[in-house]
């Protein structure tokens, strides 16, 4: 590497906010889950710090004074709060009497989000940053290296030095009208409504009628207008989710008062009130660079009371009416969920880059990677044969 130097730090606060920011917004692919602000907030509000199982160690390339790259490397010694599940992996480590844990993941912690991971000037940059990391891995004498949800430049750098490829499915809208090919953006819901097939159009108006009669209205606050009121009820929800499915709830209500204080432009809240109350909320982050179009995220939801399909309302339909309204070009609808078809968000292939230490489970692994692959493409093709849209 020559001039260039690997600095390992070990807190988000060891790096200036300025220049790491910097290096994200000249990427390609830039994503508010990987700012400064909103790692830091990671780490200080204790969501995913080392008495998590997350201990940071970010990675960064120097030339002189010069941060010429960076990522965010935790050291995992579980597999929570990843959405890339490798469980199996672990266990096959684990029948041969080999430690899978701690390994290394490149990733906004808890967030299923494509994006850029390398912050990096220039392509020999990124491809130096993927070598610094094999080998601090090495160093460190870690199982392995995941790097989550990368940008496409993130992946060509990867594939350069070697690592192993992983696909898998999710469903984003996309402000377009695919059934007559244009770019151009919904005038409106109903404009929107009429590109898809009558069936659908159908069932989302039915819908969409059983909230209204069930006497639910919905208002939204965006950026430093969401009142501490409403972060402290959709908190209530949030973590009534998570209990529900008998969990603890991985973020704290001090990493969101953390994002009203320093980075309000990514958030967008909407609550469902009836009867004067609020009773449900669903949290939509937001593209935060203005030189990029602006990209919707769906990421949390949560209800005290139960009313028919307020889920759909509240987290596909009223995100896409603000979508289409304040000229959003994408929707992402988070993780998993083949049921969001039916709302026209639809299956986009998302891709992590994995290297393992251990030459014969790195070869099992691969093998492995090639036989899930085929079977993610089979799935794309069988999913793209039900498109909700009109045919053209």
């Amino acid at each position: 590497m020559n001039d260039y130097v690997i600095r390992v730090l070990a807190s988000p606060s060891d790096i200036d906010p300025q220049a790491w920011n910097a290096l994200l917004a000249a990427q390609p692919e830039p994503s508010p889950f990987i700012r400064h602000e909103y790692l830091a907030a990671m780490h200080d509000s204790g969501s995913a710090s080392p008495e998590r199982g997350w201990t940071p160690q970010f990675i960064t390339l120097w030339r002189g004074d010069v941060l010429e790259a960076a990522c965010a490397l935790y050291l995992k010694d579980h597999s929570y709060g990843e959405y890339v599940f490798d469980w199996a992996w672990a266990n096959a480590y684990e029948q041969h009497g080999f430690a899978y844990y701690p390994k290394a993941v490149v990733a906004a912690p808890f967030t299923p989000v494509p994006g850029a991971r390398l912050l990096a000037r220039d392509a020999q940059s990124r491809t130096l940053l993927v070598q610094g990391l094999v080998a601090v891995c090495k160093e460190q004498e870690l199982s392995s290296l995941h790097l989550l949800f990368g940008a496409d430049a993130d992946i060509a750098a990867c594939t350069e030095a070697g690592l192993m490829l992983r696909h898998t499915v999710q469903f984003h809208w996309t402000n377009t009208t695919p059934s007559i090919g244009t770019q151009a953006g919904y005038v409106d819901f109903d404009a929107f409504l009429a590109s898809l097939s009558h069936d659908k159009r159908k069932k989302i108006r039915q819908e969409r009628r059983k909230v209204a009669d069930a006497g639910v209205s919905f208002r939204w606050s965006r950026g430093a207008d969401i009142a501490t009121a409403d972060w402290d009820f959709f908190y209530r929800c949030y973590e009534r989710t998570y209990r529900e499915h008998g969990n603890p709830p991985y973020l704290t209500r001090d990493f969101f008062q953390r994002m009203a204080d320093t980075l309000p432009e990514a958030w967008l809240l909407f609550v469902a009130e009836r009867d004067g109350r609020p009773i449900a909320t669903s949290l939509i982050a937001l593209s935060t660079d203005e030189a990029q179009p602006l990209v919707a995220y769906g990421r949390y939801w949560g209800a005290l009371e139960r009313v028919d399909c307020l889920h759909f309302e509240a987290c596909y339909y009223q995100p896409i009416a603000w979508c289409i309204a304040h000229g959003a070009a994408r929707f992402e609808g988070g993780a998993q969920g083949e049921h969001k078809m039916a709302r026209a968000l639809m299956p986009v292939r998302t891709t992590s880059a994995h290297w393992l230490a251990h030459p014969s489970f790195a070869d099992a692994v691969e093998r492995f990677l090639e036989r899930e692959g085929a079977g993610i493409e089979n799935y794309m093709d069988h999913l793209g044969e039900r498109s909700p849209f009109k045919a053209a």
